[in-house]
C-alpha cells in the first residue's frame, strides 16, 4: 500500500516550507526514517525522513517550491508497485493544501469514531491527526461503517482554522513579515494582504514601507539648501563656485554577463537570506561600534583547571559560555542594550536569548539559547555544544534561530583579531570576540609599572545609535570586561 510523504509542520510559528533538495529519485529503495529531501525555512535547512520502508513512486513537489505543511509531497509504494507503475499525479502548486483523499465508500450519516474502531484509520489518516494534533474521537467519519477518511479529517482541520481566523483580528503571517513589520513599526492590520485568504505577503508589506515612505512630506525649513555653501567640503572644493546643487546620481549599470574565462556561481538560498538580512540591518540601524582590549588571564586558568572535568560529563568547555556569562552581566548594567527600538519607544526584554553565530561551509546562522539568563557555565556549555553540532548537522528547527534578543559572535576562531559585526535585527547590539593572543603588555602595580605576557583578547561591540550612545555602549563593554578579568 503506497504512503503520502507530507510536508511537516517545522515549528510553532512556521507554516511553511521550501522544498530546496530531493535527496532521493524516483525508483530509489528508501528506508523508513532515512533522509528524504531537505527543506529550507528562514535560513534553517531541515531534513525530511521517510515515513516508511519503500520505493519512491513519485515527487509530487518540484525543487525550489514552497508549501504549507500537511502538503504532500511523494509517494513511497512497494517495489510490486514500482514495477506495475502508477498513475502520474501534477506536482503541488506553491501554498497549496492537502488534496482530500478519494474514497470508493458509499456515504454514509457522519458519525463519531468509537474507541473501538480506533484502529481501522489509515496510515495517511493517523499522520494528520498527530501533525495537526488533531483528537480523532472529535471528528464525524462519513467512510462506510462510520471510518474516518483524510477529507474528514482535513474538513475538520480547516474548520478549526476558520474558527481560530475569526477570533483573531491579526491575519496570519510569516516569521519574515512579522520581523519586518516589529523593525519598521507597522500595524499589521493596516496592511492589505495579497496571499491566500488575505495573508500579508512579504511584497505586501515592503510595498506598504515604501508608500509610507513616499507620504512623508519634508518641511521647507528641514530640505536641505541648494547653493555652494550647503554642499559637502569635497564637492565645493571639486566644483569652486559651481551653482546648483549637485547632479544625482546615476543608476548603477546592469551586471555584464561573464567572459570566457569567468564562471558564474548561483546563490544558494541561505547566501541570498544571508544577504537581504544584511542589507536590511545596514539600512535600518546607524550602526557604531566601539573596542576594548581584555586580559583573558583568570578565564584562561579557570578553564584550564575545569575542562577535564567537564570533558568527563561530555561536555566540551570552550570560552564561549564565558563571554555569553559576561554578556549577561552587561545587559543587565545597560538594560537599553537589551531591548528593540520601537520608534517612540523602546521595549526591554525582561529575559535574555542568546544568539550565538556559527559558522557553516555555505553561510552563517545564529541559533539562539532561551533563557540564557538563567543558566550557570555548565548549563550554558551545554546548550553551546548542542547547539554548534545540531547547526552543522542541519537538524535545528526554525524556531531555534528565532527570538534572539542579543547575540555574539566568536569571529577569533578563525584567528581574526577584531572586527565590526553587523547588527542582528532586531536587536540593539552585538558583541564581537576576537582571538585570544599571548600579548606583551605594561601591567600597574604598587612596584610600579611592570611588562608581562598576557593572554589578551579584543571585544568589540556594535551597537545600534538610536538606542545607545557611546557612554552607555562604552559601561556595557566596560562591564563585560571587567566580569572576564575578575573571574573567579
Amino acid at each position: 500500500m503506497s504512503v503520502e510523504v507530507l510536508m511537516p509542520k517545522l515549528g510553532e510559528s512556521v507554516v511553511e516550507g521550501t522544498l530546496s533538495k530531493w535527496l532521493k529519485k524516483v525508483g530509489d529503495t528508501v528506508s523508513e526514517y532515512e533522509p528524504l529531501a531537505e527543506v529550507s525555512s528562514d535560513k534553517v535547512d531541515t531534513e525530511i525522513p521517510a515515513p516508511a520502508s519503500g520505493v519512491l513512486l513519485q515527487i509530487l513537489v518540484e525543487e525550489g517550491t514552497t508549501v504549507h505543511a500537511g502538503t504532500p509531497i511523494a509517494i513511497i509504494g512497494t517495489p510490486e508497485e514500482a514495477k506495475a507503475g502508477v498513475k502520474p499525479a501534477a506536482p503541488a502548486a506553491a501554498e497549496a493544501p492537502p488534496a482530500p483523499e478519494a474514497e470508493a465508500a458509499p456515504a454514509e450519516e457522519a458519525t463519531p469514531m468509537k474507541k473501538s474502531e480506533a484502529g481501522k484509520i489509515s496510515p495517511v489518516v493517523a499522520r494528520l491527526a498527530a501533525e495537526y494534533d488533531v483528537d480523532l474521537s472529535q471528528v464525524k467519519g462519513t467512510g462506510l461503517h462510520g471510518r474516518i477518511t483524510k477529507k474528514d479529517v482535513m474538513a475538520y482541520i480547516e474548520a478549526r482554522e476558520k474558527a481560530k481566523e475569526e477570533t483573531s483580528k491579526a491575519p496570519p503571517v510569516s516569521p519574515v513579515v512579522a520581523r519586518l513589520a516589529a523593525e519598521h513599526g507597522i500595524d499589521l492590520s493596516k496592511v492589505k494582504g495579497t496571499g491566500k485568504g488575505g495573508r500579508v505577503t512579504k511584497k505586501d508589506i515592503q510595498k506598504y514601507i515604501e508608500e509610507q515612505e513616499k507620504q512623508k512630506e519634508v518641511p521647507p525649513w528641514e530640505q536641505p539648501g541648494t547653493g555652494i555653501l550647503f554642499r559637502p567640503l569635497e564637492e565645493s572644493m571639486a566644483q569652486p563656485g559651481a551653482p546648483g546643487p549637485a547632479a544625482p546620481p546615476e543608476p548603477s549599470a546592469p551586471p555584464t554577463p561573464a567572459g570566457p574565462e569567468e564562471e558564474v556561481v548561483p546563490l544558494s538560498r541561505m547566501r541570498l537570506l544571508i544577504a537581504e538580512h544584511m542589507v536590511r540591518s545596514k539600512r535600518t540601524s546607524p550602526h557604531a561600534t566601539t573596542v576594548m582590549e581584555v586580559d583573558m588571564s583568570r578565564v584562561v586558568a579557570h578553564r584550564n583547571r575545569h575542562k577535564e572535568e567537564f570533558a568527563r560529563d561530555g561536555i566540551k568547555l570552550t570560552y564561549t559560555p564565558y563571554f555569553i556569562m559576561a554578556a549577561i552581566a552587561g545587559l543587565k548594567a545597560v538594560p537599553e542594550a537589551n531591548s528593540v527600538w520601537a520608534e517612540d519607544k523602546l521595549i526591554l526584554k525582561k529575559r535574555v536569548h542568546m544568539g550565538m553565530a556559527v559558522a557553516l561551509e555555505n553561510g552563517l546562522i545564529v541559533p539562539v539559547i532561551r533563557n540564557a539568563d538563567s543558566m550557570n557555565l555548565r548549563g550554558l556549555a551545554m546548550a553551546v555544544n548542542d547547539l554548534a553540532e545540531r547547526a552543522r548537522s542541519k537538524k535545528l528547527s526554525p524556531d531555534e534561530v528565532q527570538g534572539a534578543t542579543f547575540s555574539i559572535t566568536n569571529h577569533g576562531v578563525t584567528g581574526s583579531l577584531f572586527a565590526a559585526p553587523i547588527i542582528n535585527q532586531p536587536n540593539a547590539g552585538i558583541l564581537g570576540v576576537g582571538a585570544i593572543v599571548k600579548r606583551v603588555v605594561v601591567l600597574e602595580t604598587p612596584e610600579g609599572d611592570q611588562i608581562a605576557i598576557r593572554p589578551m583578547c579584543y571585544l568589540s561591540f556594535t551597537f545600534d545609535h538610536r538606542i545607545l550612545d557611546g557612554a552607555s555602549a562604552d559601561r556595557f563593554l566596560r562591564t563585560v570586561k571587567e566580569a572576564l578579568e575578575n573571574w573567579k
